[in-house]
C-alpha cells in the first residue's frame, strides 16, 4: 500500500495508463479561460465538456490525470463548509479516469474494485456502493445495469448496494449540459464497521471516495434531456480523501498534504501546533488558512485575481476570510497568507509547476491584497463590534451587515460567520433588500444577441445522417472553393432548403470560411449557386461562420432563389475583410512578442480579439505602460514589418512544438496534437531542426490555428490606440494595423504639426483654434503616443489662452464699468439701456454698479452678439418700485420673449437671454412701456 500522497497520485495514474491503455492528460487550469459559464474549474470533466457535447475531439479515447478543481462559487460551493469539518476544502485534487465514446459500465466499475482492493488493498467490507434509483419527473428508469455489473463483476457483499434519487445519484455539471446517472464508492471509517445506514448522510466516518459518472444525456435549455452522441464515462475521487484513507487517517487534515502548511503556520505565529479539534477555534483557523492558501495559490498561479466581480470576487473573498482569522485568531498584525505560499509548493509545486514558476507572482499578489484589506479591517470588526452591542441579542442588523460589505469590503458569508462565532445572525434579508437597491442604483442591463448554434443531439443526427465532418483546410489558402451543401438548420431543427429572409445555417462539404475560434472572428462571404437550367441563380450571404464539434456552420440568408441541400456552390470568402483581419492578426503576434520584449518574460495573454477594425490584446502585468514603453512597443512592430520577414506557419507534433525556446501559448487554452506553429522571423522547419536554439527568442512564434499575411509587409503600419487597466493586474492594448494604422499615423502627426503652429498665432486666432484643437486631441482616431504627446504641448497653449481670456475679461470689464458709469448718469427713475461687448459675468457687475448709484430705480440692461445670435438681459428693481408693482422677474420675462428667448428671476434681481439681437431695440420699447405701466 502506498504511503505518501505523491505515492497514490502516482500510483493511480500508472494503474490506468500501464494496464488499462489511457493517456495521462495535464490537469486545465482552474480559472476555465474558454468556459464563461464556470467560475472556476470545479470537476475533472470541465476539460472535455466539448467531447462530450459532440463540439471537440481529443486523438485519445481514454484519458486519466489528476485535476486541479475548486468549488467556492455557484451550484458546487464548498467554501462554506471549510474549517468546520474534517473533508471539505476550497481547492482539492481530483483523480480522474475517462472514455469517450470507448469504454463504459462494465470496464470503470470493474477497475475500480480492482484498484481498491487489489492494487491499494482496501478491506471489501468497509465499501459502500450507491446506484440512481430513477426519476418520474425526467422520466428514467432505475439504473440496473450498473446494480447487476456490482453483483456480477464484484464480490461486494450486496447488501451494500443501495439506490438513491437524482439529488445523490444523478451527476449534473450545472442547470444545462452533460449529465447521466452516477455509481458512488463510499469508504466504512468507523472502529467496528457498523458505518453502512451512514451513506450520504455527511457524516465524517462515511464518506464518498469515487464517484463513477456513467454520461449519457445532455440537458438542454428547457430542462429536457436528450441522448448525447456517445456515451462517455467520467469519474471522480477527490486526491485528499484518498489519501486519508490509504494512510488510516481520521480527517484529511491529517496527511502529508496538510502538515507542512501547518507547521509553517505555528512557525509563523508562534501558536500552538494543530491539534485537529473540531470545535477549538485555533485549529478551525488553522484548517481555514491552510485550504485558503492552498486555493488561492492554485488560482493566481492558473491566471486568477482577488478583486470585485465574479470568480475574482471569490478570490477575494477567500483571501479575506483568511486575514480575518490570521489577524483576530492567530494576533498576526501585518500580512501573513503571502508568507505561507513556499508551503503550498513544497507539496504541490512537483505535480503542478505552474506554481513554482510563478512563485514571486503569486506571493506579491496575495500581499499587496492582504495589505488593501487590513487597512480597513479594524475599522470594520469595531463596527461589527458596535453592531452586537447596540443589536437586540439575536442578530446583526442589515445596514450594519451592508456597511461592513460595501465600506469596510467584508463579504457578508465573512460577516456571517463572524455573528455565529456569537451565537448570533444575520438579517440577510434586509441585507440583500439593501444590495439590491445599491445595484439598481448602478445597474446597466444588455442584451446578449443570439446566436444560431447546434446544440449536440443535433450534431448527433448529423453523424447518423452520414454527414461528414466540414473539410476547413482550404481556410489557409485563396480562391474560390466549389462546395457541396450537406445540411441547412433553421434553428430549430434540420431542413431541405433555406427559401426566405431568415437566418440559416448551412455545412459544407468543404470550405474555405475561417470559424470564429482562438480570439479571431469569422468569415463573411458568399455561398453563390449558378444559374442552371434547372434552378435560378441563388445568393447565400455568410453573416458569421462558427464551429461546433467537427462542423463549420454558415450563418447567414438567403439572396434571391432558395438554396437546397445538395446544391452546388461557389462559396467565396470576402477577401476585403479577411485581409484586413490577417493583418490584424499577424500584427497580434508582433505586438505579444514586442511586449515580452519591453516588459519581460512574465507577461502572459490573457484573451485577444482579431477583427477587420482592429486588434485587441489583454495580458498580465501590474501597472499602467510608461509612453516610452509604448513607443518602444511599436517601433519593435514596425520594424519587424518594415523588415519583411515570411510568415511560416506548420503542423506539428506537440511535444516537439513545446521544445522550441521561447514559443508563446494562451494561458489556459487546450491546443490539438498536432498543433500549428506560426513563426515571424524563421521557418518552422528551421525551429525544428535545433529546437534549443537561444536565438528563437528574437522570433515570433506561437501556437496558432487562424489565418495570417504571408508576409510582415502585408501588415502595413501599426499604432497603439489606447493602452488601458481591465481589471487588477491585467491590461489591454487596443491597435490599428494596415491602411487605418497608416491614417491613425497620419492623423497624429497632423494634428502635432498644427498644435506646433499655434504656438506662431496670434491672441485672437489661438482663442477661436484652441478649443477646436482640444476636440481633435479626443475625437482623432490617433495613437495613444500622439495623444499623450498633443496634450502635453497644448497644456502649454492652455495656459497662454487662460492668460489671454484673463486679461480680456479685465479690459472687459474695466470697459463695462465705464458704461455703466454713463448709464448711471441719466436721470430716469427706470432705465433701460444697451452694453456693448459684455458677458455674462460682466453684464451682473454692470447692473451692480448702476443700481450702486441708483438705488430706488429700475434698471434693465442688454447686451447682444450678433456673430453667435445671442441676448443677454439683467435687470434689477428697488424696493419701492416693487410695491408699486414692477417685478424684476416678469419684467425680464417679456423683455426677452420681444427677441425670441424667455428667463426670470426674483423680484429684485432677474436675468434673461434670448436669440434675436436685430429684435433688441424693439424688446427695449417693450420692456420701457412694461415698466411705466407696472408703475403707474
Amino acid at each position: 500500500m502506498p504511503t505518501s500522497a505523491a505515492d497514490i497520485r502516482r500510483q493511480y495514474i500508472e494503474f490506468f495508463t500501464e494496464k488499462c491503455g489511457h493517456t495521462e492528460v495535464p490537469s486545465s487550469p482552474v480559472v476555465p479561460h474558454d468556459d464563461p459559464t464556470l467560475l472556476f474549474t470545479n470537476a475533472g470533466m470541465n476539460q472535455f465538456k466539448d467531447v462530450f457535447l459532440g463540439r471537440g475531439s481529443r486523438p485519445f479515447t481514454r484519458a486519466v490525470d489528476t485535476q486541479k478543481c475548486i468549488r467556492a462559487g455557484g451550484k458546487h460551493n464548498d467554501l462554506e463548509d471549510v474549517g468546520r469539518d474534517t473533508y471539505h476544502h476550497t481547492f482539492f485534487e481530483m483523480l480522474g479516469n475517462w472514455s469517450f465514446g470507448d469504454y463504459f459500465k462494465e470496464e470503470a466499475i470493474a477497475w475500480a474494485w480492482e484498484l481498491f482492493t487489489e492494487v491499494w488493498g482496501l478491506e471489501k467490507d468497509r465499501l459502500y456502493v450507491t446506484v440512481f434509483a430513477g426519476d418520474e419527473k425526467d422520466g428514467l428508469e432505475p439504473d440496473i445495469d450498473a446494480e447487476n455489473l456490482w453483483k456480477k463483476l464484484t464480490d461486494i457483499d450486496h447488501s451494500h448496494i443501495t439506490r438513491w434519487d437524482r439529488k445523490d445519484n444523478f451527476w449534473e455539471m450545472g442547470n444545462t449540459g452533460p449529465c447521466g446517472p452516477c455509481s458512488e464508492i463510499h469508504y466504512d471509517s468507523t472502529p467496528d464497521k457498523s458505518g453502512g445506514h451512514l451513506v450520504n448522510l455527511d457524516d465524517p466516518d462515511v464518506i464518498e471516495i469515487w464517484n463513477l459518472v456513467f454520461i449519457q444525456y445532455n440537458r438542454g435549455d428547457d430542462g429536457t434531456l436528450a441522448p448525447l452522441p456517445n456515451q462517455h464515462v467520467d469519474t471522480g475521487m477527490g486526491l485528499e480523501r484518498i489519501v486519508r484513507v490509504l494512510q488510516g487517517k481520521n480527517s484529511n487534515y491529517d496527511t502529508d498534504l496538510w502538515t507542512p502548511i501547518f507547521d509553517l503556520i505555528t512557525k509563523l505565529t508562534g501558536a500552538s501546533p494543530y491539534a485537529g479539534g473540531l470545535e477549538d477555534h485555533t485549529d478551525i483557523a488553522y484548517r481555514v488558512l491552510a485550504d485558503h492558501i492552498r486555493c488561492l495559490v492554485v488560482a493566481i498561479a492558473d491566471g486568477g485575481r482577488p478583486g470585485s466581480a465574479g470568480r475574482e470576487y471569490v478570490l477575494r473573498r477567500i483571501l479575506r476570510r483568511g486575514v480575518r482569522h490570521a489577524h483576530q485568531t492567530f494576533n498576526v498584525d501585518g500580512p501573513l497568507l503571502y508568507k505561507l505560499v513556499p508551503a503550498v509548493i513544497e507539496t504541490l509545486g512537483d505535480v503542478f509547476p505552474e506554481i513554482s514558476k510563478n512563485e514571486k507572482h503569486i506571493s506579491q499578489v496575495i500581499l499587496d491584497e492582504e495589505e488593501a484589506f487590513l487597512k480597513t479591517l479594524d475599522r470594520g470588526l469595531e463596527l461589527f463590534d458596535k453592531a452586537v452591542q447596540n443589536g437586540d441579542g439575536k442578530s446583526i442588523d442589515a445596514k450594519s451587515a451592508f456597511t461592513l460589505h460595501d465600506t469596510f469590503g467584508f463579504p457578508i458569508d465573512l460577516t456571517e460567520v463572524m455573528a455565529e462565532e456569537r451565537n448570533l445572525t444575520v438579517d440577510r434579508s434586509g441585507y440583500e433588500l439593501l444590495m439590491e437597491e445599491a445595484r439598481e442604483t448602478s445597474r446597466a442591463t444588455t442584451e446578449d444577441e443570439m446566436k444560431m448554434h447546434l446544440p449536440p443531439e443535433v450534431l448527433g443526427k448529423l453523424e447518423s445522417l452520414n454527414v461528414n465532418p466540414t473539410d476547413d483546410s482550404p481556410k489557409f489558402g485563396r480562391g474560390v472553393s466549389v462546395s457541396t451543401v450537406k445540411a441547412i438548420w433553421n434553428g430549430k431543427e434540420l431542413v431541405g432548403k433555406a427559401d426566405d429572409s431568415m437566418l440559416f445555417g448551412v455545412i459544407l462539404n468543404k470550405t474555405p470560411f475561417y470559424a470564429e475560434q482562438g480570439g479571431q472572428v469569422g468569415d463573411c462571404g458568399h455561398l453563390i449557386r449558378e444559374h442552371t437550367s434547372d434552378h435560378s441563380a441563388s445568393d447565400f450571404v455568410v453573416e458569421e461562420t462558427h464551429c461546433y464539434g467537427d462542423y463549420v456552420l454558415h450563418v447567414g440568408r438567403v439572396s434571391g432563389s432558395s438554396l437546397q441541400m445538395g446544391d452546388s456552390v461557389n462559396a467565396i470568402v470576402r477577401e476585403k475583410q479577411r485581409v484586413a483581419i490577417e493583418a490584424n492578426h499577424t500584427g497580434t503576434h508582433l505586438l505579444n512578442h514586442a511586449l515580452r520584449a519591453t516588459l519581460g518574460d512574465d507577461i502572459q495573454q490573457r484573451g485577444s480579439l482579431v477583427d477587420k477594425d482592429r486588434l485587441r490584446f489583454d495580458f498580465s502585468h501590474s501597472h499602467a505602460m510608461t509612453d516610452d514603453e509604448i513607443a518602444n512597443i511599436e517601433q519593435l512592430v514596425n520594424n519587424a514589418i518594415n523588415s519583411d520577414s515570411i510568415v511560416d506557419a506548420k503542423n506539428v507534433p506537440l511535444n516537439l512544438a513545446q521544445e522550441i525556446y521561447g514559443v508563446r501559448a494562451v494561458f489556459g487554452e487546450r491546443y490539438p496534437d498536432p498543433v500549428r506553429v506560426v513563426s515571424i522571423g524563421a521557418t518552422v522547419d528551421a525551429l525544428l531542426e535545433n529546437p534549443t536554439n537561444k536565438a528563437w527568442y528574437e522570433c515570433s512564434v506561437e501556437f496558432c490555428g487562424g489565418t495570417h499575411v504571408p508576409s510582415c509587409d502585408s501588415v502595413k503600419h501599426f499604432v497603439v490606440q489606447h493602452e488601458q487597466a481591465l481589471a487588477s493586474g491585467i491590461r489591454r492594448i487596443i491597435a490599428l494595423t494596415g491602411v487605418a494604422a497608416m491614417a491613425s499615423h497620419e492623423a497624429g502627426t497632423s494634428l502635432l504639426k498644427q498644435i506646433e503652429e499655434a504656438t506662431k498665432y496670434s491672441d485672437d486666432t489661438l482663442v477661436s483654434r484652441h478649443e477646436e484643437l482640444l476636440r481633435q486631441v479626443d475625437e482623432l482616431s490617433i495613437s495613444q503616443t500622439a495623444r499623450h504627446a498633443a496634450n502635453q504641448q497644448l497644456k502649454s497653449l492652455h495656459n497662454r489662452v487662460k492668460s489671454i481670456q484673463k486679461n480680456a475679461a479685465s479690459s472687459r470689464k474695466d470697459h463695462v464699468l465705464e458704461q455703466a458709469r454713463v448709464i448711471s448718469e441719466l436721470k430716469d427713475s427706470i432705465i433701460v439701456a444697451t452694453i456693448n461687448g459684455a458677458d455674462k459675468d460682466s453684464m451682473m457687475v454692470a447692473l451692480d454698479a448702476v443700481r450702486s448709484k441708483r438705488p430706488d430705480g429700475a434698471v434693465m440692461l442688454f447686451t447682444a452678439d450678433e456673430e453667435e445670435g445671442k441676448v443677454i438681459i439683467v435687470a434689477g428693481v428697488s424696493k419701492t418700485l416693487i410695491s408699486k408693482g414692477l417685478k424684476a422677474g416678469d419684467w425680464v420675462r417679456v423683455a426677452a420673449g420681444a427677441c425670441g428667448g424667455g428667463g426670470g428671476g426674483r423680484p429684485d434681481t432677474a436675468q434673461a437671454g434670448g436669440k434675436e439681437p436685430e429684435n433688441v431695440p424693439s424688446a427695449m420699447d417693450t420692456a420701457s412701456t412694461f415698466a411705466l405701466e407696472a408703475t403707474t
